[in-house]
């Protein structure tokens, strides 16, 4: 039996670390193609001042792609340090990805990032362009990959649990790659990620014509973010829409928990717009409710509905029940692996075993299971509702507050204005967090929303961890969080050092500003120093 208190730390470790973490990848994944884009209108037009952007927002885009490098590293180690029963219960399935996006990143990603850094001056203008479309494309089908080995825990496809190796195995690995959630949710993160790219260069665009400084530069890079940014935001918005109608179907329990649905009702729904969750008490204290628009956003129609709590802690506890034999038989071919009979009764089973897991926490003797034991059980099944509840609405509200900025800066700057509305340059040098909040907003909604199931419908969390001792992840966890806070430190002395300097000049000869001019020496000097030297 499995400490609560060491999984709750291995989870809290893993947040912590993910969330990190985070803030570096959706930046590393706009930035790239900010750059490909700034790069491909400086080979086509020869224009010097858009190599000049290529090559400032370059700078920036390396610091985080090294420090977010790092602090992905020791992520992956956490799966077979912290998780050993998950990655020995799934690792032929979630090996896979990992294994190519780590290929992918250290060889494919990386290669170019060090021929897009360093050759500028040996490479050809078209040479140049090619890799840094490579290092965009590479980024983001490493993201690819991540993405897929996620996604297998949101909506398990392509695989299926073998009674004989007791682990789950690959069958297909084409239903693997094009999971429905992984492909929606490959889409709306990549494009998250051009959203907060967009709004770090609008913003810092916007210091600098604040400050008066790079102002050419500043007016054409605040350009292409607006333009890139407006559309991303759309696309991101209507991705996540698309991402709500894949988890209606395969995680019935996070939207419910996203909309604090505790009890089904007829359509037409009304949307909870603002609500306190009680999870104890399964009801909402306080809410504001919008009549109609929960059905015309869930179902796109004024008289769709879909299921509460209620209906689905029932459905739930049914499955604890017929997973009760599955878990059983598995106990009789661990020790018999050709029982006829208990072989049998797993394959009638088969489809709710994860369930049966569910209810070993209260009953690890699974013949004298209570009808009580089983109601826990289900009631396990519902999220923790108030954390998915607001990290939702957080994550749409902020998106559709960029969105709002985006439209004012696309009008603001196609009619050349943008540089005299000081209110609006400060407030675009304050928008630069939003997108950060949002990323992180949105993770927690997926993987709050997924509990407790590390696969969902597969294997609880609770049954994932390692046998860790308190104190020895007590210990880990502190000093993942020092030290991820020294890489977060780090980052963001890099910048400010990099923006305050700025871009580097035309023939500054590595000076981002012209420094003084030193002053003509007099002719009399010159003739004296001349005569000098003749002596």
């Amino acid at each position: 039996m499995h400490d609560i208190t060491v999984v709750d730390l291995s989870r809290l470790q893993f947040a912590a670390t993910a969330l990190y973490h985070f803030l570096f990848v959706p930046l590393t994944l706009g930035m790239s193609f900010m750059l490909a884009a700034m790069e491909t209108v400086y080979v086509v037009t020869g224009k010097s001042i858009y190599k000049q952007m290529a090559q400032f927002w370059g700078k920036l885009f390396m610091i985080n792609f090294a420090l977010g490098v790092a602090t992905g590293l020791t992520m992956e180690f956490q799966f077979g340090t912290n998780w050993s029963f998950y990655s020995s219960f799934v690792g032929d399935i979630f090996g896979a990805p990992l294994a190519i996006e780590g290929l992918m990143a250290f060889f494919m990603e990386s290669t170019f990032v060090g021929l897009m850094v360093f050759g500028w001056e040996r490479l050809s203008k078209g040479q140049h362009l090619a890799v840094t479309w490579l290092v965009a494309l590479g980024s983001n089908l490493s993201a690819l990959w991540i993405l897929v080995a996620n996604s297998f825990m949101q909506d398990p496809q392509g695989a299926a649990f073998n009674p004989t190796t007791m682990r789950m195995e690959l069958h297909s690995f084409q239903q693997l790659i094009f999971n429905p959630d992984a492909q929606s949710k490959f889409v709306h993160t990549s494009i998250a990620g051009y959203v907060t790219a967009a709004i770090f260069v609008a913003g810092i665009s916007a210091w600098y014509m604040l400050k008066k400084r790079h102002v050419d530069l500043a007016k054409r890079s605040f350009r292409m973010a607006a333009l890139f940014g407006v559309l991303a935001t759309i696309g991101v918005i209507t991705l996540g829409d698309a991402l709500g109608f894949v988890a209606a179907h395969a995680q019935p329990t996070k939207l419910a928990a996203m909309e604090a649905l505790w009890k089904t009702e007829p359509g037409p729904m009304p949307f909870n717009l603002i609500a306190f969750p009680d999870q104890s008490l399964q009801q909402n204290k306080g809410a504001v409710r919008v009549p109609y628009l929960l059905s015309l956003l869930v179902t796109h129609s004024l008289d769709g509905s879909m299921a509460g709590f209620d209906t689905l802690q029932k459905k739930a506890a049914q499955r604890v029940e017929n997973g009760i034999p599955a878990v059983q038989a598995l106990e009789t071919l661990s020790k018999d692996p050709h029982d006829a009979a208990a072989l049998a009764q797993f394959k009638t089973h088969e489809k709710d075993l994860g369930y049966g897991f569910l209810v070993q926490r209260y009953a690890p003797e699974l013949d004298k299971v209570t009808p009580q034991q089983v109601q826990e059980a289900a009631k396990d099944s519902i999220p923790p509702v108030a954390a998915v509840f607001w990290s939702f609405r957080a994550m749409v509200g902020f998106g559709l507050l960029m969105l709002a900025f985006f439209v004012m800066a696309v009008l603001y700057t196609l009619r050349n204005k943008v540089q005299d509305k000081r209110w609006f340059l400060i407030a675009a040098a304050w928008m630069i967090p939003i997108p950060f909040l949002a990323n992180e907003a949105g993770w927690l909604v997926a993987e709050l929303g997924r509990q407790p199931w590390t696969v969902f419908g597969v294997l609880p969390t609770w049954m994932s961890a390692s046998t860790h001792s308190v104190g020895y992840m007590a210990f880990s966890l502190i000093g993942f969080v020092l030290l991820y806070t020294v890489f977060i430190a780090i980052e963001m002395y890099l910048m400010v050092r990099s923006i305050r300097q700025g871009p580097q000049e035309p023939g500054g000869g590595g000076r981002s500003e012209p420094g003084p001019r030193p002053q003509p020496r007099p002719a009399n000097a010159a003739a004296v120093s001349g005569r000098y030297q003749e002596g």
